[in-house]
């Protein structure tokens, strides 16, 4: 039998409507914001929630104190290395101020030596006596390095002593501060001669001014270069206390050396080159005064 024009355009209606009710169906079964759920599955989330919610905020608790213990164990490791490379930038930095200081002072030392017609050797202190008054030095030159006995030593600043005692590698020096070293002194600005001994705390003393000479504190007192030790014009120290009695002839006149002995590192040595052939004229006449006096 034959649909007439209308019932299959109706006909054509109602299945495009089924279809397209079914399409729709299908599109809102696959949205997840539009998925219905359960009533066991609602009670299920809504006991989980809670939990996940603990657990994830505990992860991220954990997550974020390893983070700053990895960052804090990686920022004090690289202080400490910051720190070690800061300390040893600061060695380095005092052992060259520490060079380039000692440069200076044997530069210094040097170019004072140059007026000295004599071999010149620079030396190191490194001990002196247990009594800590600096009456005897200890440097580390000797006979291999070419020191001699009776050999001047001095610094910049002024006269240091003599060499007594030798070694192989090292010399003693009596310096002014001994009573036994005795240096013929004159006084810079009167030319009043005298002899400077060592004496206490550190000073000397001048013997034999006379008590005419009218000296005055601060004088500076210079060798005199007799004696045959000490060469003329080295600085000794300055008058730092005058007593003058009402009697004898002499005045009693203390000096304080200009080298300071506490803090006395480098010295120069004055080798004489005559020195063996002055020592041997000395024993010469010794033999001879001793034949002499035999006679």
């Amino acid at each position: 039998m034959r649909l007439s024009d209308s019932e299959e355009r109706r006909t054509k209606i109602v299945i495009n409507s089924i279809i397209l009710v079914i399409s729709l169906l299908g599109m809102s079964q696959r949205d997840p914001f539009f998925q219905k759920t359960s009533i066991a599955e609602r009670v299920i989330i809504d006991l989980m929630a809670p939990i996940q919610s603990f657990v994830t905020g505990i992860q991220g608790g954990v997550s974020s104190y390893i983070e700053h213990y990895v960052a804090n164990l990686n920022a004090s490791k690289e202080n400490k290395f910051l720190k070690t490379k800061i300390s040893t930038l600061q060695n380095e930095v005092f052992n060259y101020q520490e060079l380039v200081k000692e440069s200076e002072r044997l530069r210094e030392l040097l170019n004072y030596g140059e007026q000295f017609e004599s071999q010149k050797i620079v030396a190191r202190v490194v001990s002196w006596d247990s009594a800590d008054d600096y009456k005897v030095i200890r440097i580390n030159k000797g006979i291999k390095h070419g020191i001699k006995l009776h050999s001047v030593v001095t610094s910049a600043e002024g006269l240091v002593g003599y060499v007594y005692r030798l070694t192989t590698y090292f010399a003693d020096v009596m310096t002014i501060l001994d009573a036994n070293n005795r240096v013929d002194g004159v006084v810079e600005r009167l030319r009043s001669h005298g002899v400077v001994e060592g004496y206490s705390r550190g000073r000397c003393i001048m013997k034999y001014v006379n008590r005419t000479e009218p000296i005055i504190l601060n004088d500076i007192v210079l060798t005199a270069g007799l004696g045959n030790l000490y060469p003329k014009g080295m600085k000794i120290g300055y008058i730092s206390r005058i007593e003058r009695e009402s009697y004898g002839i002499t005045q009693h006149v203390e000096i304080t050396p200009l080298v300071n002995f506490s803090k006395l590192e480098e010295v120069l040595v004055l080798v004489q080159k005559q020195d063996e052939e002055r020592q041997n004229a000395w024993r010469a006449l010794d033999k001879k005064s001793e034949v002499g006096e035999g006679i």
